[in-house]
């Protein structure tokens, strides 16, 4: 017979099994649940469509966007942020994100980063955009400003001397001057310096910088003795707060708008806006073909409403063409490109 210690002990033991064996259950169901959800959430990865870079071009893309979403069946999640068009090159160039928003072409030290990470891309051009010169509402004074003036008062020169509005032109008030413009990380920091002052990233830095334009937007609008720049769009939004002025390029003045862009009168400051799209993505995840031959079908229309010039049916074509062939690359060579048309950079679209 057994004593009551043998008992207790096998008693422990069935016990022991028992916890052993539950507790091997809730593993493994553990281990399902969280291979579940690594799945679940590696193909919701798979299925998102992820975009950054210029905020010149985030309204284009954000109405798209907005329309695909509201207009499309069966539609994948898109996910739109703003980091300028450098900040959206280095994600992009890094494998982050499917598409880049571009205010100016891809530079030589971005197409080296996207070699060495294997990210082949395909270029399109998707609207013109004339950055504009703003100033407050309450400047009765600057009614247009030279490419040479612009120079004086943005060259690294300038920096903490000139300071007064007075030292720009003779007959305008000694008072302040306060700059606004977008940081460095941004296209449009970059084409504006290289297109007033010759040098990309040449600029002085004693002024507020955002890579935000809203925060441009309201910094001018809020400040009597303001200068600013950026990209026409977000001028058209706010009108009732800003006033533009004209840019003379030797010409004579000329104010951003649709007609003078299309009928090259607003030189050196308009310019082609582009999407860059991850080759490998549009082969291989969900509906970023259906996503991109949306982009391109509707934004005649939506860049049009924006504020922005869009192409002629023939440069959306085209790159739908590239699109559909995956024809990778750039035509500009790492560089922008000053003074061009509309119908020069449908030449260059219809040779790549």
């Amino acid at each position: 017979m057994p004593s009551i210690n043998d008992l207790e002990v096998k008693a422990m033991t069935a016990t022991a099994r028992k916890l052993a064996l539950n507790l091997g259950i809730l593993a493994l169901i553990a281990g399902t649940a969280t291979l579940v959800n690594s799945c679940s959430s590696a193909q919701s990865e798979q299925s998102s469509i992820k975009i950054d870079g210029s905020s010149t071009v985030f309204p284009i893309t954000d109405a798209i966007v907005k329309e695909y979403q509201k207009t499309q069946p069966n539609k994948v999640e898109v996910q739109v942020d703003i980091s300028g068009t450098g900040g959206g090159f280095k994600k992009f160039c890094a494998g982050e994100t499917d598409i880049s928003n571009a205010s100016r072409p891809i530079r030589p030290e971005e197409m080296q980063a996207c070699k060495k990470a294997q990210v082949a891309y395909i270029e399109l051009p998707i609207a013109f955009d004339a950055l504009t010169v703003v100033v407050n509402p309450q400047n009765n004074w600057a009614k247009d400003i030279t490419v040479a003036e612009l120079k004086k008062l943005w060259e690294p020169a300038a920096e903490g001397k000139i300071t007064n509005w007075q030292q720009i032109r003779s007959d305008w008030p000694n008072k302040p001057i306060n700059l606004y413009g977008p940081g460095r990380d941004s296209g449009t920091f970059d084409y504006f310096t290289e297109a007033t002052v010759g040098t990309a990233k040449a600029s002085r830095n004693d002024y507020t910088a955002s890579e935000d334009d809203n925060a441009l937007v309201q910094g001018v609008s809020k400040d009597p003795n303001a200068l600013g720049y950026f990209g026409l769009a977000y001028y058209e939004a706010n009108q009732n707060q800003l006033k533009a002025i004209a840019v003379d390029n030797g010409k004579g003045p000329v104010l951003p708008s649709r007609q003078t862009v299309e009928k090259v009168k607003y030189q050196p400051l308009s310019r082609p806006l582009f999407i860059y799209v991850n080759a490998r993505s549009s082969q291989i995840k969900p509906g970023m073909r259906d996503f991109v031959a949306f982009y391109l079908k509707n934004a005649p229309t939506l860049a049009n409403s924006v504020g922005y010039v869009p192409l002629p049916a023939e440069g959306y074509h085209l790159s739908w063409i590239h699109f559909n062939k995956g024809k990778v690359g750039t035509v500009f060579d790492g560089k922008a490109e000053f003074n061009l048309t509309i119908g020069e950079l449908l030449r260059k679209q219809a040779k790549f």
